[in-house]
């Protein structure tokens, strides 16, 4: 997934159309940021790069990027949030596909976000306890 512009829609009109709060979505589009550049790394030459990643990255991506800004609070943060699964992520970029706060490809669907991993094994405490550097 990649940025886009311009944005026709208040993304708290969107929120309020919707079951996800503006955290969830504002953490969505931070963490495309940080799956984008572990994916892609940095560009320091000036050029626009092709910088999509697919809904499997950055399903990877929000997960790591969940514990790494909550630690062992991320599961909780993401349930306060109503981000349940993989899919939930799924919802949030679709929808800010459809209002212009990101762009797909042709080949980018929500299925890309089903199932890509289980919140309670990829946020048990030991996946959490390695994540973290803490084994």
């Amino acid at each position: 997934m990649s940025t886009s512009s311009p944005v026709p829609m208040d993304l708290h009109e969107i929120v309020a159309m919707g079951p996800y709060p503006i955290e969830a979505f504002n953490f969505v589009r931070e963490g495309l940021s940080y799956t984008a550049e572990r994916v892609h790394g940095g560009d320091d030459s000036g050029i626009e790069l092709d910088r999509h990643v697919s809904g499997r990255e950055l399903c990877l991506g929000l997960r790591d990027f969940a514990v790494e800004q909550y630690g062992y609070l991320a599961p909780t943060v993401l349930r306060q949030w109503r981000i349940c699964r993989t899919e939930d992520f799924g919802r949030i970029v679709f929808t800010l596909i459809e209002h212009g706060y990101m762009s797909k490809t042709d080949e980018d669907t929500l299925e890309d976000f089903r199932g890509v991993f289980d919140f309670s094994d990829g946020f048990s405490d030991e996946a959490l306890r390695r994540r973290l550097g803490r084994d």
